[in-house]
């Protein structure tokens, strides 16, 4: 069965997902009112948590000297297993994520968490399913044995 492969970057996917949720957040209301400093300090710790995961996996494609587009898995020249890698198939679109939780977290709307679920299912199958493809072709059983070790998300 053929999926269908769209060509937005998940960076600029992730930015539409918020930009959703922030208006998502402007036609419902809170159920609880919890300080913006206390939803500012805890949407802050849990983005850096992101954003530091996301950045591992970029290091680490850096290290191993492999692409880092994820629009061009077919230019791949290595698998790299090791790093946050050992953790989670996917750290870059996981960060990402966890920055779309926190964005929800601040905007403290129960419709922003649909976000965050949104992304995830959207990368899933236009992004990662793809990837996985190509990742397979390039590297065979190491690939799948990889894949039989570590989870796509967490």
């Amino acid at each position: 069965m053929q999926i269908l492969e769209l060509k937005i970057p998940p960076p600029l996917v992730a930015l539409l997902v918020a930009a959703a949720m922030w208006a998502l957040s402007l036609v419902s209301r809170h159920p609880v009112d919890v300080s913006t400093f206390a939803r500012m300090v805890l949407g802050a710790a849990l983005a850096l948590a992101g954003g530091a995961i996301s950045v591992s996996g970029v290091l680490a494609f850096r290290r191993a000297k492999t692409t880092v587009n994820p629009m061009k898995p077919q230019n791949t020249s290595s698998l790299v297993d090791s790093g946050i890698y050992r953790f989670t198939r996917n750290p870059m679109y996981l960060g990402l994520a966890i920055v779309l939780v926190a964005w929800a977290l601040f905007l403290f709307s129960p419709w922003a968490l649909v976000g965050p679920l949104a992304f995830v299912l959207y990368i899933n199958r236009f992004q990662i399913a793809p990837e996985e493809r190509a990742l397979a072709a390039l590297f065979g059983a190491d690939f799948t044995t990889y894949t039989t070790k570590v989870r796509r998300w967490l």
